[in-house]
């Protein structure tokens, strides 16, 4: 009897890495109706069986591909702030932006992958809304209005700045920091 090679973590996560990079493309490209299980094979260089080894289900494939997107947003918003993550949108490869705005459409959609939305972390986010009431506190930004309206205006630039650039138009990145300081600024 052959022995089965033991797998280390480290090549585990380099095959997630790996998977999910190929599958951003796809994804992005024909979105997730479209990503079907030979396209993402041929683009991931894997065979369906080691894929969803990973993954169970294209959807949960969608879903951490889309959590990790989201995850690696928030924190350069925790770094950089919101400038920086203006920055990133208008520098960004248009595979991430693709995948973002198939997950804004299908959440709207799709009952399945919006009850799995919902469960999932929150803790960047939770830092996020922290760090909007600290700066509201310290008379950073403008407290005439709540945490979460800031918030929910931030997050409507983005999704503006991601459908923008997505589409090809690009966008004038200091302009926009610009009319987002004014915008937030103390009155």
């Amino acid at each position: 009897m052959k022995a089965v090679p033991k797998v280390t973590e480290a090549h585990r996560e380099e095959r997630r890495a790996q998977i999910l990079d190929g599958a951003r493309h796809v994804f992005s490209v024909h979105g997730y109706f479209g990503a079907t299980v030979p396209l993402l094979e041929e683009e991931i260089g894997l065979s369906r069986g080691a894929i969803f080894s990973y993954f169970p289900s294209k959807l949960e494939l969608f879903t951490a591909l889309a959590r990790v997107d989201r995850q690696r947003v928030g924190e350069l918003w925790l770094e950089r702030g919101f400038e920086g993550v203006i920055r990133h949108v208008g520098e960004e490869d248009p595979d991430w932006i693709g995948v973002y705005l198939d997950v804004s459409r299908m959440l709207r959609t799709d009952p399945e992958l919006r009850d799995r939305w919902a469960v999932l972390s929150t803790e960047v986010q939770d830092r996020i809304v922290e760090q909007v009431v600290r700066a509201q506190q310290a008379g950073e930004i403008r407290d005439d209005v709540s945490f979460e309206t800031v918030v929910r205006f931030l997050g409507v630039v983005l999704d503006g700045l991601a459908l923008q650039q997505g589409a090809g138009f690009g966008i004038d990145v200091e302009g926009t920091i610009a009319l987002v300081r004014s915008a937030v600024a103390t009155k």
